[in-house]
């Protein structure tokens, strides 16, 4: 509890760049006595620095916004604890004997890193090499990476092989990352190369999940991979008032963990 609790405060840190203690407290529902032990702990630890009410980055982590490609291990350190959440319930769909998809990208490695040793039987097909890696420990579990053209920041594979071997397979589920989703323009992406590779896995799957934290939601990027009525499921964290309205009413299976 306490763990996740200084998770959520670390994401919220990194998104925003400065927490106060008076938000905190209401947000996550405890006292701001608890809030405080919380950030002079992420403190000590080197984590955050304190302010006057609260707590903001420390100073080699506080940078401008610059346009360009963001790393996976940055997005990584963004909403890490609900992706976390995301990542195990999206990772107890999987059955025995099913073939998967599973995109790159920070939520899914989180849906990689929880998904459990007893498996047997199931094919993962992955364009992301840090997955492939995370997938090493499971031993019944056959792993196939797509090949293709290397995006560094990304650890991901894209055309012109991937698209080759993917078309290829048929898939019973897809775990689909994004930097977006919205109820009019759908799922979309920052990236035109990775999005003409989730288009190919979303065509090629029998079930498309839609894994995604809360500030995806309402979001339109600049490549389009799918409308929402091709998503079957959409695994979110609850944050605020919760999802867009307009989503609830057009995605079948919305689940917030």
């Amino acid at each position: 509890m306490i763990q996740a609790r200084r998770g959520e405060i670390l994401s919220l840190a990194q998104q925003n760049g400065e927490v106060s203690a008076s938000d905190l407290s209401k947000l996550l529902g405890v006292s701001e006595v608890t809030v405080r032990s919380d950030l002079k702990a992420l403190s000590d630890s080197g984590q955050l620095r304190r302010t006057r009410g609260g707590a903001r980055l420390p100073l080699e982590l506080e940078r401008p916004f610059l346009p360009g490609e963001t790393s996976l291990e940055e997005t990584s350190r963004r909403h890490s604890a609900a992706k976390r959440r995301i990542g195990r319930a999206a990772a107890g769909l999987v059955q025995n004997g099913e073939t998967v998809f599973l995109d790159v990208g920070s939520t899914t490695t989180e849906v990689a890193r929880a998904l459990s040793p007893t498996l047997r039987g199931v094919t993962i097909i992955t364009n992301g090499l840090n997955i492939a890696l995370e997938l090493e420990r499971l031993p019944n579990v056959r792993v196939i990476v797509t090949g293709g053209t290397l995006r560094p920041l990304q650890h991901s594979l894209v055309s012109p092989y991937a698209l080759e071997v993917l078309g290829r397979i048929h898939a019973d589920r897809l775990f689909l990352g994004c930097n977006g989703v919205s109820a009019t323009a759908g799922v979309t992406n920052a990236n035109h190369e990775e999005a003409e590779i989730k288009r190919v896995m979303v065509h090629q799957s029998r079930e498309v999940v839609v894994v995604a934290d809360h500030s995806k939601l309402g979001q339109i990027s600049q490549a389009q991979v799918a409308a929402t009525g091709a998503v079957r499921t959409l695994i979110t964290d609850k944050y605020g008032t919760g999802p867009p309205a307009d989503l609830l009413n057009c995605i079948p299976d919305l689940r917030i963990v």
